[in-house]
């Protein structure tokens, strides 16, 4: 596994991946705060060095489709939610309750925020888009002020609170 760091406007990022697959975008705070195996390798070269252009293009609002090979490793299930996370477009937002809908189990909407709370490619699977029903922001593996970040980032006329 090779990975490489990224400045970014919402602080540095870790980004990881194997020969095939981009396997990890990790924050510097939060729950997802970064971290580097022992047996990684610091390069700045291929999937990473791809996935850090596109990260830079993201933040500059000059890119709104990431077109990178993703291998993100979890449950079937957490799996399912990840991949639709990916269909939830550029400067929209949907609720988990219908996040569990378009899944087609309506009643898995908290397994739907578990899942999405496990992402380890945020960003580039935008699990940042889903918040509360009521509109509201909920939990955000690096922190709520990111995630309003990345929401503002796309939808700059947005306005959007913090669940207290």
């Amino acid at each position: 596994m090779i990975y490489t760091k990224m400045d970014a406007p919402i602080g540095e990022l870790v980004i990881a991946a194997d020969d095939d697959a981009l396997r990890f975008v990790h924050f510097q705070t939060g729950k997802m705060a970064a971290r580097e195996e022992p047996e990684w390798e610091l390069a700045d070269r291929g999937i990473v060095k791809e996935t850090k252009r596109q990260l830079a293009a993201y933040f500059a609002r000059k890119l709104r489709d990431f077109d990178l090979p993703l291998g993100p490793q979890g449950t079937g299930f957490q799996q399912q939610v990840w991949r639709e996370l990916v269909n939830i477009e550029y400067g929209a937002t949907i609720s988990y309750g219908e996040l569990a809908r378009r899944l087609g189990n309506p009643a898995a909407s908290r397994a739907v925020g578990l899942a999405n709370g496990r992402n380890p490619i945020p960003i580039i699977i935008p699990c940042h888009r889903v918040i509360g029903s009521n509109g509201k922001l909920t939990g955000y593996g690096g922190g709520l002020p990111i995630k309003e970040h990345l929401l503002a980032l796309e939808a700059p006329q947005a306005s959007f609170s913090a669940r207290s």
